[in-house]
């Protein structure tokens, strides 16, 4: 826990809450939010504390971005500041995506909610871009960090190595080097306590799942259920690295929704607040109304997905202190988190790619390539507007994101008015 006094509970309820709500753009995003508020403006956390929270939450299956609010929260009120935190990360953009899911079921895609997230992913690039600058400093010390990073990049983007490869490969370097200083290992958590944490968490995960399938064996409830159970313990690497399984299980086997459809649903998690990983809440919502169990279809996949985020925090936060205490694994977790500087300039890259080029493949080895003659100049106008204003010019990020909206709602009014398309 953090030498100074914690901060009050409503001041944690408006600064998480705060996050929860304008979380938008992905992981890169949003924990370049986190930092922003907790670090930079609120002092709530320090620099390497953030920096060992964050490498220790991507080493976790999960959500990343999620775990990392968790941990913050745990760090300053406990399990309690642990659970407020994680629940307004998720749960705001869980409500927007339930909402959005039940209207593109009746609707389709609604081109002027389009035209206004357009503006929302754009701002997002300047948040990213801000973070990556000042992450560059932060956790780039020395130019073995630099290569790590680099070469996590490499691997991600250009060679289409796993994520779990990256990360396992950065925490074996630092593990093998030699360690440098000596620190005495703070005292460890008592192993009854850890055991009772896991206990608990593990009743209060599978409890109401076990009921479902007692109450309703073989019924798409049930069957959400154990499978977004399992994908939140093998999800490492966040949404991207899950898809495959989400769409082959969701698409393929189970017929929940279409192909077209899940890439509309991953669309809409990109551009609402919250972790990318919501997608699961939009598959539920699709699978659950072939049969009108959509709203309890998508509430079952949304506490498998994270209620097992809670117990890999609450369980293995409280060993960071100590084991980061160790000169070698200290050094190791140091070079994980220059890997995850490689991985956010993979996500920001491959966000800023979709989010400028209307054709992007993604088929065959390598990386997205997308078509130039597809560039969105309404995209581009947008994200240089946000740079300069965000960046630049140094305004607030709510005033960003609200105007970056405004912009893409009248582009999407005026622009095919003009050319006659309206």
């Amino acid at each position: 826990m953090p030498d100074q006094d914690p901060p009050g509970w409503s001041e944690l309820v408006r600064s998480f809450g705060k996050i929860g709500l304008l979380s938008f753009g992905g992981p890169a995003a949003q924990i370049a939010l986190m930092h922003s508020e907790l670090v930079e403006r609120r002092g709530w956390l320090d620099q390497d504390t953030f920096l060992r929270g964050l490498g220790f939450c991507t080493l976790l299956p999960g959500p990343e971005a999620m775990q990392l609010a968790t941990f913050a929260g745990w760090r300053l009120r406990g399990t309690a500041g642990g659970l407020l935190a994680g629940l307004l990360f998720v749960l705001p953009g869980a409500a927007v995506m339930m909402v959005l899911a039940a209207l593109y079921l009746s609707y389709g895609r609604l081109p002027l909610v389009d035209a206004a997230f357009l503006g929302v992913k754009a701002a997002a690039l300047a948040i990213v871009a801000g973070a990556l600058w000042k992450l560059r400093a932060k956790a780039l010390k020395g130019p073995l960090a630099l290569a790590v990073a680099t070469l996590a990049f490499v691997g991600l983007f250009l060679l289409d190595l796993p994520f779990w490869a990256v990360l396992g490969g950065a925490l074996l370097l630092g593990l093998l080097r030699p360690a440098g200083g000596s620190a005495a290992p703070a005292p460890a958590p008592a192993g009854h306590g850890t055991l009772r944490t896991v206990a608990i968490w593990l009743a209060i995960w599978w409890a109401p799942l076990l009921l479902l399938l007692a109450v309703a064996p073989g019924s798409v409830p049930a069957q959400a259920g154990v499978f977004f159970s399992w994908l939140a313990t093998v999800s490492f690497g966040g949404a991207y690295a899950v898809l495959a399984a989400l769409a082959q299980n969701a698409v393929e086997v189970q017929g929940w929704l279409t192909a077209e459809q899940m890439i509309d649903g991953l669309g809409l998690a990109e551009t609402t607040p919250g972790p990318l990983i919501l997608v699961t809440v939009f598959t539920g919502w699709l699978g659950g109304a072939q049969v009108r169990l959509a709203f309890v279809t998508a509430l079952v996949t949304l506490w498998a997905t994270f209620a097992p985020c809670f117990l890999w925090i609450f369980a293995g936060a409280p060993h960071l202190e100590r084991l980061t205490a160790m000169p070698r694994l200290r050094g190791a977790l140091d070079l994980v988190s220059a890997a995850v500087a490689g991985v956010i300039a993979n996500l920001s890259l491959w966000f800023a790619i979709h989010v400028l080029f209307r054709n992007v493949s993604e088929a065959g080895f390598g990386p997205p390539r997308p078509d130039p003659s597809s560039l969105d100049p309404v995209a581009a106008v947008l994200a240089v507007f946000a740079l300069l204003w965000l960046l630049v010019l140094k305004r607030g990020l709510l005033e960003t994101l609200a105007i970056s909206a405004a912009l893409g709602l009248g582009f999407g009014i005026f622009v095919p008015l003009a050319f006659g398309q309206g």
